[in-house]
Parts: structure tokens; C-alpha cells; sequence
């Protein structure tokens, strides 16, 4: 099941349930009012939109709508992880300054804000007043749906309601301003669009076998499969749980491959007007594009 955060002509917020990707669904806001209470609700929910659809007629037309972030307001902070492809690690070699690292024996992990998530088609504030080396990073995102601490890595996937798209924006020179800590460079508002839609993970049963993909203004910038982490998601949960509680709605991004911007000789980096398009096959399309300088504005 495809499930959608959705805005209406008449400006209503309303949560949508579909087969398949841009095209028909069913508003299912009078069951549950937010996507986080279909999370919340776990599988018994998802039973429950599965028979109140079954007999109806579809009555959202999914081209019709504006389509948000699948979680517009997370509960808290974006969760992500750094250095989670061979590749991309190599390519930042001799590229980060001060900041030269060996590989990591444990997920580097770091946080966006909340007001850094955005939906499709929104524009990113871009800010040459801020950064010069402002870089895109297409993900997969995770999405839990159960609790939990200590999660052992045998049992993580019974913590995943779902997976979705996602697009790190960074920007390169801040990001190793603040004594190697990410979150300044990393949670601009805008600066992480999410969605389409969160795919329940009973439709991707081999989730390793996704691939990735992020092309900027038509060319293809990355791509790579998911069984080329370094860290898999089960690792991940269960790092990310030790002594710390995972709750449903919680955001998980699970690291770019190579082909980033600044890994590029030379460094290629965002510009006012690029469309940046993020996608895989099972879970859709993310498509925003770079919006106009706001360097006047400050």
C-alpha cells in the first residue's frame, strides 16, 4: 500500500491510500486524520484501510492534489547516516579538510531539523549568503513503526512500517564549520524533501535489492543498490536503538552513494533553477527544484 499526506484544492490536509503511484486513491482521513496515527496504528490499521477500501471507489485523484511530505511535521529530528557507501566515502577522500576520517566501525549517524523536511515540488531555499556549496543527496528513508530500545538486529525489520524517498541537502562549507558536527550544515529549512509516498514494507520483502537513483537536470548523478551499504538498515536500527528509544514516525535516511557535488573533480554544486530528481522503482519519484537565490533577502 502507497500511502499519502495530501493538501486539496480547497486547502484541506488529508491522508490518502493507493495501489500504485500517480493515479487513483481513497481518502481515508475519516479513519485515521494523520499518517502518523496510520503508523501509530501499525498493522492492524493498515487491515483496517484494506477492507474499507476494498468495495469503494477510488476518489482521490493523485494528480489533482498537491502531494506533502508523507510526515510534514516529524515528531522530532530526521535521523541519517553518514559515510554509508564504500564509495562515497572514497570520493571525499582529500576533500574534507580537517576532517580526515578512517572508515567508520559503527554508523557516523547525525540529525536534520524538522522544519528541514519538505514535499515534492517545493522549492529549496537556497541561500548564497549562507553557502556557496549547497549539494543534493538522494536516500532511502525508513520509516519505523513500532517502538523500541535495544533492538536486536535479527528482530529490526518487525520496527519498519514503511520506506519513502529522501534528498539530504547539504551544504559542504558549513557542514565542516562547527568542529566536525553536521547538524548546522545539514538542517536548513527545506533543505530535506521527503515522499512521495511512504511504501508499507510488505510491498518491498527485499529491500536491499532497491536501487537509488538521483539525477540533476537530466543527468544521472547517482545510483546504486541498497545491498552496496556498508551499515544494513537491521544494523542500523539496532545501533541507532542502543539506550535510546525508536518511536512510530520516526525518519531514518539511510546514507547517498557516490556522486555527490563536491565529489566531483571539479566540484559541481547546486545552482538556483537545477531540478533535482531522486527516485526508485518501487517507490516513486521526489522531484524539487532549487528555488532563487534568497542572499538579498537576509
Amino acid at each position: 500500500m502507497k500511502l499519502y499526506t495530501i493538501k486539496t484544492s480547497a486547502g484541506s490536509m488529508r491522508v490518502a491510500a493507493s495501489h500504485s503511484m500517480d493515479s487513483m486513491g481513497w481518502d481515508i482521513t475519516s479513519l485515521f486524520p494523520s499518517l502518523l496515527d496510520v503508523i501509530r496504528g501499525g498493522e492492524e490499521a493498515l487491515q483496517i484501510i484494506a477492507q474499507e477500501i476494498k468495495s469503494k471507489t477510488p476518489d482521490v485523484n493523485l494528480n489533482e492534489v498537491t502531494i506533502l511530505a508523507p510526515i510534514p511535521e516529524p515528531i522530532r529530528n530526521v535521523y541519517c547516516v553518514g559515510w554509508n557507501y564504500l564509495k562515497h566515502f572514497n570520493e571525499g577522500i582529500g576533500r574534507r579538510g580537517d576532517q580526515e576520517v578512517e572508515l567508520p566501525q559503527y554508523p557516523t549517524f547525525f540529525t536534520k531539523s524538522t522544519r528541514a523536511v519538505i514535499g515534492p515540488n517545493v522549492p529549496i531555499p537556497y541561500d548564497s549568503g549562507f553557502s556557496e556549496r549547497w549539494d543534493y543527496e538522494g536516500e532511502i528513508a525508513v520509516i519505523i513503526g513500532r517502538s523500541g530500545i535495544n533492538i536486536k538486529e535479527h528482530d529490526a525489520m518487525s520496527h519498519v512500517f514503511g520506506y519513502t524517498l529522501a534528498n539530504d541537502v547539504s551544504a559542504r562549507d558549513v557542514q565542516r564549520r562547527h568542529g566536525g558536527q553536521w547538524l548546522k550544515g545539514k538542517s536548513m529549512d527545506g533543505s530535506c524533501p521527503l515522499g512521495p509516498a511512504i511504501v508499507t514494507k510488505d510491498e518491498i520483502p527485499e529491500v536491499q535489492d532497491l536501487t537509488i537513483r538521483c539525477e540533476i537536470n537530466g543527468e544521472t548523478r547517482q545510483e546504486a543498490r541498497l545491498t552496496q551499504l556498508i551499515f544494513s538498515i537491521p544494523r542500523l536500527i539496532h545501533d541507532l536503538s542502543e539506550a535510546m528509544t525508536l518511536l512510530p514516525g520516526d525518519i531514518l535516511l539511510t546514507g547517498t552513494p557516490d556522486g555527490v557535488g563536491f565529489g566531483r573533480t571539479p566540484p559541481v554544486y547546486l545552482q538556483p533553477g537545477d531540478t533535482m530528481v531522486v527516485s526508485s522503482e518501487q517507490l516513486g519519484q521526489l522531484v524539487n527544484v532549487v528555488g532563487p537565490d534568497l542572499k538579498e533577502k537576509r
